[in-house]
């Protein structure tokens, strides 16, 4: 098999394995970026993980700040003479003169088994929804937001315990592999192509602040859940004293009211009673929570401009007790 001629696409970190396995095997003749940005606390401008590593690497690189309107960029495209593009995690659609230039068009890895989760968040999303498998999409890129036809997808079980971050790193060794595999039969001639079933179809927008905030109406692993696909950002957070609490460990205290009614004790008709968010027990194991059909229970959390701390300790400091309601 001939090395391909390939043209990288991708900025984040969760692009790297699939960068790095294309080296191996293919020769990477232009690496496309976002742009250097301020970034960190001290907001220092600071280049996206795929250009640094480009750079490192003498790669050819480009950063333009809109596809478009880049001629030289376009330009210097057209004269590689490039087999075929790949793009993971870019952060941007890429317009038909870029679509168009490599003889075998531009492949997309995408980290969901499309078409469900289209989208920039699909692996938060994956775990917001509850989704017990999720997996990588190689898919021929269109014009539209990720609905090109499948060329090869590769499935994974979600963990219970696995959060955003844990994932995302998982999937984006998983998309190495399938963009390898993918690119092999490319090559051969042998890469099937289906298209997308589109009334199959949900999307993973780009998370916002109130995305993390706890919905104590929500069942109590819906809430576990949520708490699982925003950790990395925007973290989970409640209101309380006109103050916003991120929560750093929660788990899920009763699934159901049936439980909650065996684990409650004399107190039971008080608590089956409760409005969502009422605080039930404050106790060494932390805050006993109500939620939509039971109760979950927060185990650490960190108050603005102070330490991460127990929750307990965080509730006595604060007057909360058995009844107090959260927001």
């Amino acid at each position: 098999m001939r090395p391909l001629r390939v043209a990288f696409f991708g900025s984040p970190a969760f692009a790297l394995p699939s960068l790095e396995a294309l080296l191996r095997r293919h020769d990477v003749v232009m690496v496309v970026s976002q742009p250097d940005r301020p970034s960190g606390r001290g907001m220092r401008v600071a280049p996206p993980p795929v250009a640094a590593r480009a750079r490192e690497l003498g790669l050819e690189l480009w950063q333009p700040t809109r596809l478009r309107k880049d001629e030289a960029f376009l330009a210097r495209l057209r004269e590689l003479e490039l087999d075929v593009g790949v793009t993971v995690a870019y952060g941007r659609i890429l317009p038909p003169a870029v679509l168009q230039a490599p003889r075998h068009g531009v492949l997309n890895v995408h980290a969901s088994l499309l078409p469900r989760h289209r989208g920039a968040a699909p692996v938060q999303w994956a775990l917001i929804s509850g989704d017990t498998e999720t997996g990588v999409t190689i898919m021929q890129t269109e014009e539209g937001l990720d609905t090109g036809p499948i060329r090869l997808q590769r499935r994974t079980p979600i963990a219970e315990d696995e959060d955003a971050a844990a994932l995302s790193e998982r999937l984006a060794r998983l998309g190495a592999e399938a963009l390898t595999e993918a690119l092999d039969l490319l090559s051969e001639g042998t890469l099937p192509s289906t298209p997308q079933d589109d009334s199959l179809a949900t999307y993973a927008p780009l998370l916002t602040p109130e995305d993390g905030h706890v919905r104590w109406a929500d069942p109590p692993r819906a809430v576990r859940d949520r708490f699982r696909g925003v950790t990395a950002w925007p973290g989970t957070s409640f209101a309380f004293g006109g103050e916003r609490v991120k929560v750093t460990a929660l788990g899920v205290a009763a699934h159901d009211a049936a439980e909650l009614v065996r684990v409650a004790g004399e107190a039971r008709e008080r608590w089956l009673a409760a409005e969502p968010g009422t605080v039930l027990r404050v106790g060494a194991e932390g805050l006993t929570v109500r939620a939509g059909e039971g109760a979950v229970r927060l185990v650490r959390v960190k108050p603005p401009g102070r330490r991460e701390m127990g929750a307990r300790d965080w509730a006595n400091g604060r007057g909360v007790r058995e009844g107090t309601r959260l927001g």
